[in-house]
């Protein structure tokens, strides 16, 4: 009953004119931000702190409009994932996976409109569990050690051979190219060259937009130049609209999506590419039961990713309220816009300043449903931009694609890298390899680095540390099975 009473004068502050133009601004830029490859919310947010003092926003008013463009920037992300199958984000990347195959089958209004409504479901729902459960929750997150971290990466990384479509195999195999890319540049914690060959633009390393855009966006380009496989405007036309039987099988996917979500966002540093992976191999591996297309254009392979990504992205929140530690990248810079308020997140801040916390909270659940509003509606002119002629589509996305790897680091070296990343991209397609592990593995290699040398640094290189907890242990009998699951598999048929 507190927290509804804390909840509803939250809903006072959110309500006033100013903040719900805040909010639906806040919703308009996120989505915009998501479309467009190789900005960022992250980048997005940062750019709009000196506006925010400018204006001289109040803290309460400046932080529901970052807010708004970090979760709306998870509804814009799917758009160009199943339109083009060029994911901006890693977590997008799994969207792809079904995503894509559903537009070349005339049917990516339906997909869109799938992920307009598990985007919502999950957030919605996230803002609700954390409404009760923020502050108990961060002080279960909190207790995770480095080891802990550890075998949660390298079991989401095991899944890989469930996540992607064909041979496992090639998956695990992809997924260790990308954890290679993963360790280009100079070591953090020793300062030695790694994999540079000795370019110097090699030493900051590889930045994800440059791998993520050549791979999907520039290697999807030539695919399609080669096989002249065209989505044709009629083909929009006459795709099936989202029935509701579709929908129905999909709400059980979200409402399990939604928990796994959650659960991996309120742990700090996971991210939802990890809650994307995990959720996704979920409903594949309840779906072989029954009749399914994951891989091929399922409803459920768009459903489940886009709503975890949602729900983790709420639940990265939660650790940065209620703990002062931020669950992402993009929550460290909303951190250091409430630090430069004078303001100091952690539990006191729930007591000390309500009008904060809890009208960013009751902000969440308007700017959610400006969201479904303003996305539902656009989903027929989203899909539009398929029926652009082939002659303009393509050296368009080329365009868009080499701009957002131009906006990054201003670097010519990181426009070279791109084409040959999708040249790479290309040839692997021919090969059969899936691409999603590699961006996958890709992210979590960085993860799984930083929490190794973090683990091995508390026990002094003991080894047995990462099998010393029962989180780990559970973790680690989990990776097992899904490392041998593939095989029992092949074994039974």
């Amino acid at each position: 009953m507190d927290a509804i009473a804390a909840l509803m004068g939250g809903f006072a502050v959110a309500l006033t004119p100013t903040n719900l133009a805040l909010a639906l601004a806040g919703c308009l830029i996120g989505t915009a931000i998501g479309v467009l490859p190789g900005i960022g919310p992250m980048n997005a947010i940062a750019l709009l702190l000196p506006f925010c003092f400018a204006l001289k926003l109040p803290p309460e008013s400046a932080l529901i409009l970052l807010a708004a463009v970090y979760y709306g920037s998870g509804y814009g992300g799917r758009i160009t994932a199943i339109l083009l199958n060029m994911p901006g984000e890693p977590s997008a990347a799994i969207t792809t996976l079904d995503g894509h195959p559903l537009a070349k089958q005339g049917r990516a209004a339906a997909a869109l409109m799938v992920t307009g409504i598990g985007s919502f479901v999950g957030a919605t729902l996230s803002v609700v569990m954390m409404t009760f459960l923020a502050v108990p929750l961060a002080r279960v997150a909190v207790g995770f050690s480095p080891a802990d971290y550890v075998a949660l990466i390298v079991f989401a990384l095991s899944l890989l051979g469930a996540v992607a479509p064909g041979n496992a195999v090639k998956a695990w195999a992809a997924g260790c190219f990308g954890i290679l890319l993963a360790l280009v540049g100079v070591d953090s914690g020793t300062g030695i060259e790694r994999l540079t060959m000795g370019s110097m633009e090699m030493l900051g390393g590889i930045d994800f937009t440059v791998l993520a855009i050549g791979l999907f966006a520039i290697g999807e380009v030539l695919l399609l130049l080669e096989t002249r496989m065209r989505v044709a405007a009629a083909a929009l036309g006459h795709g099936e609209r989202l029935t509701l039987a579709e929908l129905a099988r999909c709400i059980p996917a979200m409402m399990r999506a939604t928990g796994i979500g959650f659960a991996i966002g309120v742990l700090p540093g996971a991210g939802a590419s990890v809650a994307a992976a995990l959720s996704y191999s979920t409903e594949r591996h309840i779906a072989e039961r029954g009749e399914h297309r994951f891989g091929k254009g399922d409803m459920r392979g768009v459903a489940s990713p886009e709503t975890a990504d949602n729900a983790a992205q709420i639940g990265n929140l939660v650790p940065m309220l209620s703990l002062g530690i931020p669950g992402s990248g993009t929550t460290a810079v909303l951190l250091g816009a409430l630090l430069m308020y004078s303001i100091t997140p952690g539990p006191l801040l729930f007591a000390q300043r309500p009008e904060v916390a809890w009208g960013l909270i009751a902000s969440m659940y308007i700017g959610n449903v400006m969201l479904l509003v303003l996305n539902i509606p656009l989903v027929g002119l989203f899909t539009r931009l398929l029926a652009v002629p082939a002659w303009v589509l393509y050296p368009g996305v080329i365009a868009l694609s080499l701009a957002g790897v131009w906006a990054v680091a201003n670097s010519p070296f990181d426009l070279m890298l791109a084409v040959g990343f999708g040249v790479l991209g290309y040839a692997l397609r021919k090969l059969d390899v899936p691409l999603v592990p590699i961006i996958l593995g890709f992210v979590l290699g960085r993860l799984l680095e930083d929490n190794f040398r973090r683990a091995m640094a508390l026990s002094d290189g003991d080894v047995a540390a990462l099998f010393a907890s029962i989180p780990s242990l559970l973790l680690w009998a989990c990776t097992a099975a899904a490392l041998a699951w593939p095989m029992l598999r092949r074994l039974r048929a």
